[in-house]
């Protein structure tokens, strides 16, 4: 391998792990042409970290090797106050476009697009557009899959494939070629459901047009692919009880991961002081029968284990389209036998363990055979509450507005928690009433 394409390879590999100045150091290495590839290899904070960090006469030139939506997320990534200086780099026409995608929100389908596009019109000859494309093809810096047909006013009316126009007989027209019906999406539209349409019709490139039907740019596949990693790992935080971290983990500054992680801990801990409340209510089955202490770290945690299970099965499944709000009742109808057979598998395991150990070392007295029944009848209920509890809390949050991941597995575990020690205690109070109660 030449030297110089190994190095651009160790310094794309060793990049999260190196310093701003040993970035800009390794960077400057590469030979012209290698840099531009490492260039558009980098994320767009990346890509913004390392521009503010290069000698100003420098920033023009990778600035201007960007395409407008590319130049619109750099810009996006960096301090507010350096936001201007660097749209000043671009060229006029660039700049413009940029303002344009800077209009929207960054998690916005036209915040995504790429303002530069194929277009024919309808009236062109097939030859005509081949010639026209070839020459066109050579200013994109993306690859292009589609052309678009629009009218004077830029209204879409169609859709072509370069296989369509080089197939098709060069006297015919690009109307006679294009389908008409085209799946586009609004540039106001959510990112998230954006990356649905394009895997529910399998696309390579959408057309992103405004209210009146006119198109302003195009999406493309690599583009939606970041979008979904983006927003699996901000559900997978959230899911894990971190509020979204927004850069990668070694890259956060440490008083940002503390705030980050501190507001959830708190919020949990706060709830877990509910547990210590609830076990002083039973202070007085404890201290008459000092054996159900043993269980309780055994009930709470299969409790908030099932739970943790069930909300994040069910997150998952209403992010993917799998399940929705009309599908409640056949999700708790569902995780009722479910809950209820994971409860029986665990109350058989606590309910043997108990017998043997007794059998063994004679560990739980006289009373062993109802302190089992109690563990294993408590742990049925907790693991069954646990899954109906994780399973119904997302439908509850995705109902009032919220985002489902925000029933993070810690805190349905901590909700569990509480109610798990009353289900324990009430099954004792009734299974042991007249014997160490």
């Amino acid at each position: 391998m030449p030297e110089k394409i190994f190095i651009a390879t160790e310094l794309y590999d060793a990049w999260p792990a190196l310093s701003t100045a040993e970035r800009v150091e390794g960077f400057e290495i590469l030979q012209r042409d290698d840099a531009d590839d490492f260039f558009r290899q980098l994320g767009a904070r990346s890509r913004a970290e390392l521009i503010l960090a290069l000698p100003s006469g420098e920033r023009r030139l990778w600035m201007r090797l960007l395409a407008p939506d590319d130049a619109a997320d750099v810009i996006q990534e960096v301090p507010a106050e350096e936001r201007e200086a660097l749209l000043t780099l671009l060229d006029d026409a660039t700049r413009r476009e940029v303002k344009g995608l800077l209009d929207y929100a960054e998690d916005e389908a036209g915040g995504l697009m790429n303002t530069r596009y194929s277009r024919l019109r309808a009236d062109m000859s097939v030859g005509e557009a081949i010639s026209y494309l070839r020459r066109d093809a050579r200013q994109r810096e993306k690859s292009v899959y589609y052309v678009y047909v629009v009218d004077a006013e830029e209204r879409l009316l169609g859709v072509v494939s370069f296989r369509d126009l080089i197939v098709a007989p060069a006297d015919k027209s690009v109307k006679e070629v294009m389908h008409t019906e085209v799946i586009s999406a609004r540039d106001d539209l959510d990112q998230e459901a954006l990356s649905k349409l394009f895997m529910r019709h399998h696309l390579l490139m959408m057309p992103i047009v405004d209210a009146e039907a006119r198109i302003k740019g195009v999406v493309s596949v690599d583009d939606i692919v970041q979008v979904v990693q983006e927003e699996a790992t901000e559900d997978i935080q959230k899911i894990g009880g971190v509020e979204t971290l927004e850069g990668p983990y070694l890259q956060v500054p440490l008083l940002r991961m503390i705030r980050k992680r501190a507001g959830w801990l708190a919020a949990l801990f706060l709830g877990e002081m509910l547990t210590a409340t609830a076990m002083g209510q039973f202070e007085a089955e404890i201290a008459q029968a000092v054996v159900l202490a043993l269980f309780v770290p055994l009930i709470i945690s299969s409790g908030g284990n099932s739970g943790s299970q069930a909300t994040t099965l069910l997150i998952r499944a209403m992010a993917l389209g799998e399940v929705r709000i009309r599908d409640w009742w056949r999700v708790i109808r569902r995780e009722l036998v479910t809950g209820l057979g994971l409860g029986l598998i665990l109350a058989s395991i606590g309910l043997v363990r108990i017998l043997l150990w007794q059998l063994l070392f004679n560990s739980y007295g006289d009373h062993y055979f109802l302190i089992a029944m109690t563990v294993a009848l408590s742990l049925t209920g907790v693991v069954l509450w646990g899954s109906l509890m994780g399973s119904i809390l997302p439908f509850i949050l995705r109902g009032l507005g919220f985002d489902p991941a925000s029933a993070s597995a810690p805190f349905v575990a901590t909700l569990v928690d509480v109610t798990g020690l009353v289900i324990y205690f009430t099954v004792a109070a009734m299974v042991l009433r007249g014997t160490l109660l």
